[in-house]
């Protein structure tokens, strides 16, 4: 049993720090003359097709889940993969990669009211008081009050990409469908790339792409070197180790430990963009953090609804116990 766990708490921070990559190579890539929309459909295009042989594989013989199960791979990969992935890199278009992920990582706060608003369940004093506390962190993280300067379209790109973490939260907690959650994962993945081509042939989407080298850090990679690092190690790779983890630990401590992206987030950003936030941020980002950990500190096994998502977990992975996308 120990043994498991180590392995478990392994492939959580492994998840972690992958998928903490994804803001700081889509900056790279942004600044180098691809569009948002171009860098999130390269993304999530790479890891669909990676992941579309195991997903292929583990629905042997169980097609007829996909009956039932449509509807949830649709709304997974139009809402919590496209639209969150899309806002997510509009975000890190005009503010900080670390920024970004704090106003993503509020959908964690949004979870409380969707359970309020669909269940009924009044929050307890605990995670009212680590709402406040998010909220609180929010401010500072923007310095509404200071000399900090905040892109405030930026800041909404980010809320944005905070409705499709928390719509990844709801929807892949649902495990009513039956399909496996690596099946879940490629079929959204898979839609959502769709969606973002189609978007991108209409003009909705700019899809604008350049063959320039990517500049990280004191290094300059190729566009594909980047695009594949992005797409297989900041997704692929993040999602399957995120859900070895939580099959080993179980949700609540797998959703711990994934709250380290953040500060994951933080350190890739300084080392690949030398990127560091203004000292009033970064206490807004503690507060943040421990405005959700307050929030899961209160959560309790009879609060959760059959096919509703024990709050709030974290990460990108749609099991039926998540664990911290991603960006």
């Amino acid at each position: 049993m120990r043994s498991r766990t180590v392995i478990g708490l392994a492939f959580a921070l492994l998840s972690a720090l992958t998928f903490a990559t994804s803001g700081s190579l889509a900056k790279g890539l942004l600044e180098s003359g691809w569009s948002p929309g171009a860098a999130v459909t390269w993304r999530v295009g790479v890891a669909s097709l990676v992941l579309l042989l195991p997903g292929l594989l583990m629905m042997r013989g169980r097609w007829h889940l996909m009956r039932r199960g449509w509807v949830s791979m649709a709304l997974f990969g139009l809402l919590a993969v496209a639209a969150c992935q899309l806002s997510y890199f509009l975000a890190v278009d005009r503010i900080s990669v670390a920024v970004a992920l704090l106003l993503e990582y509020l959908g964690i706060i949004l979870v409380v009211g969707w359970l309020w608003a669909r269940h009924g369940q009044r929050p307890r004093p605990l995670t009212v008081v680590g709402a406040a506390v998010a909220v609180a962190g929010l401010v500072f993280v923007l310095d509404v009050f200071g000399a900090v300067d905040v892109d405030l379209i930026g800041v909404l790109w980010g809320l944005c990409a905070a409705i499709g973490l928390a719509v990844y939260f709801v929807v892949s907690a649902d495990d009513s469908t039956g399909l496996p959650p690596l099946v879940l994962a490629t079929g959204g993945l898979t839609i959502g790339t769709l969606a973002l081509i189609a978007a991108g042939l209409v003009g909705i989407v700019p899809m604008t792409t350049a063959t320039a080298d990517v500049q990280l850090a004191s290094l300059s990679v190729p566009w594909w070197a980047a695009i594949l690092l992005l797409g297989i190690v900041a997704a692929a790779f993040s999602y399957a180790t995120g859900i070895a983890a939580t099959r080993r630990l179980g949700s609540k401590l797998a959703s711990f430990v994934g709250l380290t992206e953040v500060m994951f987030a933080f350190v890739w950003a300084w080392v690949l963009l030398g990127q560091m936030p203004a000292t009033i941020q970064f206490v807004g980002g503690l507060l943040i953090l421990t405005g959700v950990v307050l929030v899961k500190i209160d959560e309790r096994p009879e609060d959760v609804h059959p096919g509703e998502p024990t709050l709030p977990e974290t990460h990108r992975e749609p099991d039926a116990r998540p664990e911290p996308i991603g960006v």
